[in-house]
């Protein structure tokens, strides 16, 4: 299953991206690279930026919905 990124940017934002998508059916999955970095023990990433992805083919849909929040 091959995932695309329909954002980058501030957890908040993130959140109510997710919501709106998740009344859809649509379920993306949060990446969060300064989390990820933190829990196995060493930084990286940026402070309070996550990115959402979406199956390839539920890509156009919640592409647009996330385009509302730019």
């Amino acid at each position: 299953m091959s995932m695309k990124r329909i954002f980058t940017g501030p957890s908040l934002v993130a959140g109510a991206i997710t919501a709106e998508l998740n009344d859809m059916g649509i379920s993306p999955v949060v990446r969060n690279d300064m989390q990820s970095g933190a829990i196995a023990g060493f930084g990286g990433g940026v402070l309070d930026q996550v990115q959402l992805l979406v199956r390839e083919d539920q890509y156009e849909q919640a592409f647009e919905v996330a385009q509302k929040f730019e």
